[in-house]
Formats: structure tokens, C-alpha cells, sequence
């Protein structure tokens, strides 16, 4: 078995096998060629390709994108279409070494992106022209930090493995759809605590409904595709099947309460003893996340303070501009609440997605392998219009 620490450089690699560094750079969207920068027809063939990534694979996200601010549009699609190439590795490898090796590239690009010479790779394309508008346009810019952060909270789950707790899978909501939120906010661009704050807890229920509704497809894996072409790759092609086993991602501290046991959920499907209760529990997390942000919209239409304060505010990458006093209310306190969650509400609007899905869920009494729960949301366009016509979720 080939060494981990052999599949985190392309040129070791490629010692160890062209064929084989080929046929993953080719998989991965990764190109060697460095970029002076984009050209016009580059980065409108780069929109195109991750409008469409959207389209196939993230509907709600396509959905929601003309209540983007059009300016920051181009950056909505390369944050949302990069969180699709990552989340994708996972279904589309055959073992962790290779999907570590794709994640690794993945890095790679973001580094050279930021730095100004990314590789001739859609997203990175496209990300790259956003951050030179950026600078261009203002002061303002996207932290590679949170790219940085998506990518390692994918990695530290690319194998599958079970939450501890129900806290962990919070933790990695927020460490990715979260995160993605952040990042959208800073391309309006828009430095706001409360904008963050809301975002932080729709992340959070984004993402654990993003697990819950991948349960039955983890469980139940499709069938390995054994017609390949690619020569040099029969060692990774030996540890499939135990890539394919079936897995159950509920948090471990919650199937322990209710007496689930993973053993049964792959044996007995739907009808596994605990498995609605499990599913309600971790659905109800969800769900707590979104009143807290309706609450939150509430009280600032009523005039009010949040009600909480956000628990991330102190992190290095949240980082707030000083209020012009004008904008103070006298006695020390920001006033343009209300404002900046005007500017954003188009970047909250997951939301709406996400409870609809809830509402199905609780209809269907919390049978998570119901197959009307990984059909098209038909109500989702006009939901969303009529949520971001009244500012409320």
C-alpha cells in the first residue's frame, strides 16, 4: 500500500505512476498550466459551467441565486460550485487515499488562486476573477481561510465517519455551510455580526439536513462502476468494496438514546427500532436553528437587540468595521441592524429550502428513507419569493 505521505505532492506522484497521476488531475479538474489570469471568454465559459454544476446537482442553491445582489453573483456561483466539487470527492473515489489526494488538489488551487495564478480549472477561474473585482471595486476580499476550513472539515469526514455527538455535527455544519454563508456576505460585500450571526445558525440547519437527507444514499450505496479505462490503478481498485460498505452518519450520542444500532439500520432500512426517534432528535436541532433566526428577524423588526449573542464572534476570520457615528444611536449602540440584514437576507434565503424540507420530513412522521424527501422541491421558487419579498423565513 502506497504511503499518505506519497499522495500529498503531484510531482512525488508522478514518480510513482504518470498514468495514474493523469487519470486522478484529469478527475479532480486539476491543470497543471499556470494563468497570467483569466480571460473574458475563460471566466464566462467558467459562469456557464458552474451554473450548470448548480443546476444538476444543488438545485436549491440554483434556485435561490436570482435573490443574490446580481453584483455578487459571480461569487455566490464559484463558493457554491466549489462546495460541490468537494462534497462530490467522496462519491466519486474509490478509496480515502485518492479522495485525500483530490482534496489535496483542492488546496493546491485555492492557494495558487489567491495568489493570483490559478489553474485552468472552472471554479478556480471564476473564483479567481471574483477576487480580482474585489480588490478592484473595494477594500474588500474573501477569506482563503474559510476555503481552507470547508475543505479540512470535508476531509476530517471524507471516510464516513460517524458524528460522536450531535455537537460535532453542529461543528461541521458551521465549519461548511456556514462558512460557504460567511464567505457569500463577504462578497456583497458585507462585515455585519448579525448578518453572520443569522447566517451561522441557517448554515447549521442547512447542514445537518444536508446529512440527514444523504442517510439513505450512505446506507444503501449504488452499486461500484467497474468499467474503467484507466490503466495503473488495480491497487485502488482492490479496496472498493469496502468503500462501498453502508454506513450510518447519525451523531453516536443520539442513537445511543435511543437504542439505534447502525447493524439494524443496514438489515432493516426504515424499519430499524429507534431510527425515527434518532432522526427526529437531530431534525429538531435542525429545526431549533431556524426559529432562532426567525426570532432574530422578529425582534430586529420590532426594534429589539437579537436577543443571543453570537457565539463565533471572536474567531480571527469575523472581523467588523468600526460604525460611522452618524450611524450610532447615541448611547454606543449600532442602529443599521436592520440595514445590513436587508443587504443579506438573499444570502439567507437556504432557509427557505431548508424548511421545507423539515415540513416534509415531519409530514412523512420522520421515515428519513422516504423517497418524496430526495425529489425537487416544486413549492421552493415561489416560497422563496414570497419569503424574500417579506424579509421573513
Amino acid at each position: 500500500m502506497i504511503s499518505l505521505r506519497l499522495w500529498t505532492c503531484p510531482t512525488a506522484l508522478k514518480r510513482i505512476s504518470p498514468q495514474l497521476y493523469r487519470h486522478l488531475s484529469t478527475a479532480s479538474g486539476y491543470s497543471a498550466t499556470a494563468s497570467d489570469g483569466p480571460s473574458a471568454s475563460e471566466v464566462s465559459s467558467a459562469k456557464a459551467y458552474c451554473v450548470d454544476l448548480l443546476r444538476k446537482y444543488d438545485s436549491p442553491s440554483y434556485t435561490i441565486l436570482p435573490f443574490i445582489p446580481p453584483s455578487a453573483q459571480p461569487a455566490y456561483l464559484a463558493i457554491r460550485a466549489f462546495n460541490l466539487e468537494i462534497a462530490r470527492i467522496a462519491d466519486q473515489v474509490s478509496t480515502p487515499q485518492v479522495g485525500a489526494l483530490r482534496l489535496q488538489f483542492w488546496k493546491d488551487n485555492i492557494t495558487r488562486t489567491f495568489a493570483g495564478s490559478p489553474p485552468k480549472q472552472p471554479v478556480s477561474l471564476l473564483l479567481a476573477s471574483v477576487l480580482s473585482a474585489l480588490r478592484t471595486e473595494s477594500s474588500a476580499g474573501l477569506s482563503k481561510s474559510w476555503f481552507m476550513r470547508v475543505i479540512a472539515a470535508r476531509e476530517q469526514y471524507l471516510n464516513n465517519v460517524p458524528y460522536a455527538t450531535l455537537e460535532d455535527l453542529e461543528k461541521y455544519a458551521e465549519s461548511t455551510y456556514s462558512t460557504l454563508m460567511y464567505l457569500t456576505l463577504q462578497a456583497l460585500p458585507l462585515h455585519s455580526v448579525t448578518a453572520d450571526h443569522l447566517a451561522s445558525h441557517v448554515g447549521k440547519a442547512a447542514g445537518i439536513v444536508t446529512v440527514l437527507r444523504g442517510l439513505p444514499l450512505l446506507a444503501f450505496p449504488a452499486p461500484p462502476n467497474h468499467h474503467s479505462n484507466s490503466k495503473g490503478l488495480g491497487m485502488v481498485e482492490q479496496q472498493r468494496s469496502r468503500a462501498q460498505q453502508g454506513v450510518v452518519t447519525l451523531p453516536l450520542d443520539i442513537m445511543a438514546e435511543v437504542g439505534l444500532r447502525e447493524e439494524d439500520v443496514l438489515r432493516k432500512g426504515a424499519e430499524a427500532e429507534g431510527l425515527r426517534d434518532a432522526v427526529f432528535k437531530v431534525a429538531t436541532r435542525a429545526s431549533d436553528h431556524l426559529i432562532t433566526a426567525r426570532t432574530m428577524l422578529e425582534n430586529l423588526k420590532k426594534g429589539e437587540e437579537v436577543g443571543h449573542a453570537f457565539e463565533h464572534e471572536d474567531e480571527e476570520e469575523h472581523q467588523y468595521e468600526l460604525r460611522h457615528p452618524s450611524l450610532d444611536n447615541g448611547a454606543g449602540k449600532m442602529v443599521p441592524q436592520r440595514a445590513d440584514v436587508e443587504r443579506a437576507f438573499g444570502v439567507l434565503m437556504p432557509a427557505v429550502s431548508t424548511r421545507l424540507w423539515l415540513d416534509k420530513l415531519q409530514k412523512l412522521d420522520f421515515d428519513i428513507f422516504r423517497e418524496e424527501l430526495r425529489r425537487r422541491e416544486w413549492k421552493l421558487p415561489w416560497k422563496a419569493y414570497f419569503a424574500n419579498r417579506r424579509r421573513m423565513f
